[in-house]
C-alpha cells in the first residue's frame, strides 16, 4: 500500500487550522501543521482572499491527495455560521479546483476515530492526536490540533489498498 497524503481542515475565518500527515494504513506521521490567521478590522472579502492565498500556497507546496475538513454545526450565532461556511467554501473551492477529493466529518466522527468515543473531551482528542502523531507537544494553536485530528480521522474512516 502506498502512503496517502491528508490535509485535514478545522475550517473558520478568523483562524483556519490546518494539517498534513502522511498514512499508510496503520501509522501516521505528520507533515506540517499550522494555522491560516486573519486580521479581525480587515475587510470580509480580504479575509476570505487571504484564506483563499494561504490554502493555494499549502495545495502547492504539500500536493495532499485528499482533504478532510469538519461538517459546520452552528445552533446559535447564524451570522458567524454564514461567515464561517463563506470562508469553508473557500477551502473547498482550493480542494475542487485540483481535482483534491474533500470528505465532510462530524465532531463526534472525529471523536470516535481519534479516541474511540464519540463524547470525549477536547483534552482527549488533542492528547490522542500528539500520541498517535508520536509529537513531543500537543500542536498549537487548538485549530491546528483540531485539522490533525480530522485528518487522522479520515485515515481511521477511509479504506485502504
Amino acid at each position: 500500500m502506498k502512503n496517502i497524503r491528508i490535509l485535514g481542515v478545522d475550517p473558520g475565518y478568523a483562524i483556519v487550522g490546518f494539517g498534513i500527515v502522511e498514512y499508510d494504513g496503520i501509522n501516521f506521521s505528520p507533515v506540517e501543521y499550522g494555522a491560516v490567521l486573519t486580521e479581525a478590522h480587515t475587510p470580509f472579502t480580504e479575509r476570505l482572499k487571504a484564506i483563499h492565498n494561504d490554502m493555494e500556497f499549502i495545495f502547492e507546496k504539500y500536493h495532499p491527495h485528499c482533504m478532510a475538513i469538519e461538517k459546520l454545526f452552528f445552533t446559535t450565532n447564524q451570522k458567524t455560521a454564514i461567515d464561517v461556511a463563506q470562508a469553508r467554501g473557500v477551502t473547498v473551492l482550493s480542494a475542487s479546483t485540483r481535482c483534491v477529493p474533500v470528505f465532510e466529518y462530524t465532531p463526534l466522527q472525529v471523536k470516535s476515530a481519534v479516541v474511540g468515543y464519540g463524547k470525549a473531551e477536547k483534552k482527549q482528542v488533542m492528547e490522542m492526536t500528539r500520541q498517535l502523531l508520536n509529537l513531543a507537544q500537543i500542536p498549537k494553536p487548538d485549530d491546528a490540533a483540531d485539522a490533525l485530528a480530522i485528518a487522522i480521522c479520515h485515515g481511521h474512516t477511509t479504506r485502504w489498498g
